[in-house]
């Protein structure tokens, strides 16, 4: 009945089985005259989502994770992973062989410079790490007596000899209608900010920057509808786009050539030294332009201007259109979720269902809406001591049964061309322990607080992180990851620059998709995330000295009324019933008899005299 056309199951390799590629991969670096090699999960573009092509990280080490680096020496190999990875990493990799280690706190220049000695050669590939980077780990290098040296072949590519050729995902152009703006529009835009940058041009390094700039979508990555690709915009004169011509039908390409000169990508390198030779200045994104890249500027004579990539901010505040055509996403998606949760209250309790069965429904349910592109990212569904994992993937092997009494986490998402959307409800299957209901409840009222701010315009995420977390907090508690991170328009799910956390330095302007996801994971025991996406917007206040804003919840569905304890304030109680009086009105009329029914109970008022006051 259900099937999943978008996400597979199957156990990565790792482990033990990979310990003799780490062996012949110490044999190139010492064939190459290196005493280390440095491997970031990374492309040339520093994508989220990477090709088959350059998970060189999954492959040498098995973490699949979308997040790490490793550092491999003659005696010594460490990865480094995040808080959402730590349980996952160990569980992947042959610790026999890897140590795991922290990607933040110490960073992995820190245990690079500590297990180094005077002398030593370590290796990078400048294709796959920002300048930045690239300095630190040269500062690193240079603490030890080391030297940090740049390879022109990448020894992984060397012995990965069954390494997939590069994606050639055909490219479409992304209609006016779901865009809003065309792309002539959004170069003069972009020339603006390379005027108030002073620099000759500006090289677009991201490839969600040429998509949205140029309104073009693409098939090279899982998950996120990219042509990879990069793009010159010179201050004036025309932009030349850098594509393999192989992605583009006629159509596609007469289109880009109203707008742009078509090259192919190993134009981009004399096209930028021509550009650099005498003097010429070239801004560069400072988060997503490979190292290569400055170092080719600088060869050839040329200044590279490290910044943001104005790009990044214009396409995070949406227009008018993509605003309505997310609401209208949202509506969809809501439908499929509602069939699916009233699905799993239906079939659960049996103790039959697994977390692949709960995956491939939702699924199922969002393709049957017609409009389904791709899930926006893995569906995580976790249960039990499962549901513990952050980003958990489930798979054959480590597929669980949905049993009575636990807790189900589902965190999924879709690509619809008018919206992305993301979404996390934990489910309780029978009866729920009082601990569940405690931590559900202090992580639903952090959820209600950033739902409920109002704040200066002007605002960062930063500032407003500690909302989501002091309930937590009030019971020594917290959880390892961010409040909240920006999402794009038929774009990454993972969008910057804008995030809730306490990195989250870029303001918050009124046209901004965030997510609102709070969580709790017990170690061996449970997890817990609510997550909302919420939409920046101007708040009127009487009275109000400076122009304030707040958020609009888009997605629409229901949260698990039977994990809500007694600790909850009337202005929490009125969020609740509000929120639901709001999604029963707006997906009730598209809904079947029975799931109408179900959403009704769903969505029932919680009694204020049922709570204490506050």
């Amino acid at each position: 009945m259900f099937e999943a056309h978008f996400q597979t199951f199957e156990d990565p390799e790792g482990g033990v089985a990979l310990t003799a590629r780490l062996a012949a991969f110490r044999a190139e670096l010492t064939q190459q005259k290196l005493t280390g090699f440095v491997i970031p999960r990374a492309d040339a573009q520093q994508n989220e989502y990477v090709a088959p092509s350059e998970e060189r990280l999954a492959w040498l080490t098995g973490f699949t994770g979308s997040a790490g680096l490793a550092i491999v020496l003659a005696r010594e190999a460490a990865l480094f992973v995040d808080g959402r990875y730590t349980l996952q990493a160990a569980v992947q990799v042959d610790t026999k062989a890897w140590t795991i280690e922290s990607l933040i706190d110490p960073p992995p220049e820190s245990w690079l410079t500590q297990h180094l000695s005077s002398g030593d050669r370590v290796g990078f590939d400048p294709w796959l790490h920002t300048s930045a980077a690239a300095e630190r780990l040269a500062a690193a290098c240079a603490k030890a007596g080391a030297e940090l040296v740049a390879v022109e072949r990448n020894p992984i590519d060397a012995v990965w000899h069954e390494r997939p050729a590069p994606p050639l995902g055909p490219v479409s152009v992304h209609n006016a209608a779901f865009a809003g703006i065309a792309a002539a529009d959004k170069l003069n835009q972009i020339r603006k900010q390379i005027a108030r940058l002073g620099t000759d041009a500006l090289v677009l390094s991201d490839s969600h920057a040429v998509a949205w700039t140029f309104n073009i979508r693409g098939a090279d990555v899982s998950h996120t509808p990219l042509p990879l690709s990069y793009a010159l915009v010179p201050k004036e004169g025309r932009p030349t786009i850098f594509i393999d011509p192989r992605k583009l039908s006629n159509s596609v390409r007469d289109y880009l050539e109203s707008e742009a000169d078509v090259a192919t990508p190993d134009e981009l390198t004399p096209r930028l030294a021509q550009l650099a030779h005498g003097g010429g200045s070239i801004s560069l994104d400072s988060a997503t332009a490979a190292d290569a890249l400055s170092r080719l500027v600088k060869a050839h004579g040329g200044k590279a201007v490290r910044g943001s990539d104005p790009v990044s901010l214009l396409k995070a505040v949406k227009n008018p259109v993509e605003i309505a055509g997310t609401r209208t996403a949202h509506q969809r998606d809501a439908v499929a979720l509602a069939r699916f949760l009233a699905w799993v209250d239906r079939e659960a309790p049996s103790g039959k269902l697994t977390e692949i069965d709960a995956v491939e429904a939702l699924e199922t349910f969002r393709r049957e809406t017609g409009a389904l592109k791709d899930v926006s990212f893995p569906t995580i569904s976790g249960t039990g001591p499962n549901g513990a994992i952050v980003h958990y993937r489930v798979t054959r092997k480590s597929n669980r049964r949905i049993m009575p009494g636990d807790l189900l986490l589902i965190d999924s998402g879709a690509q619809y061309e008018d919206g992305t959307t993301d979404v996390t409800r934990t489910i309780a299957i029978g009866e729920p322990t009082q601990e569940m209901r405690d931590r559900f409840t202090r992580v639903l009222r952090g959820h209600i607080a950033i739902a409920r701010a109002v704040f200066p315009d002007g605002s960062t995420g930063a500032q407003l992180d500690t909302l989501a977390r002091q309930f937590l907090w009030q019971a020594g508690l917290d959880f390892e990851h961010g409040t909240g991170h920006g999402v794009g328009s038929y774009l990454s799910v993972h969008e910057g620059p804008a995030r809730i956390s306490k990195l989250g330095t870029t303001p918050l302007r009124r046209g901004m998709i965030l997510s609102n996801e709070p969580g709790y994971y017990k170690t061996g025991a449970f997890g817990i995330r609510i997550e909302n996406l919420e939409l920046v917007v101007p708040i009127e206040i009487d009275g109000a000295e400076k122009p304030m804003n707040a958020f609009e919840t888009l997605t629409l569905a229901p949260i698990d009324r039977r994990l809500i304890d007694r600790r909850f304030s009337k202005k929490e109680v009125k969020w609740v019933n509000d929120y639901h009086t709001r999604v029963r009105e707006e997906v009730r009329p598209h809904l079947d008899e029975a799931t109408r029914v179900w959403l009704d109970a769903a969505t029932a008022p919680i009694p204020y005299e049922d709570h204490f006051p506050g």
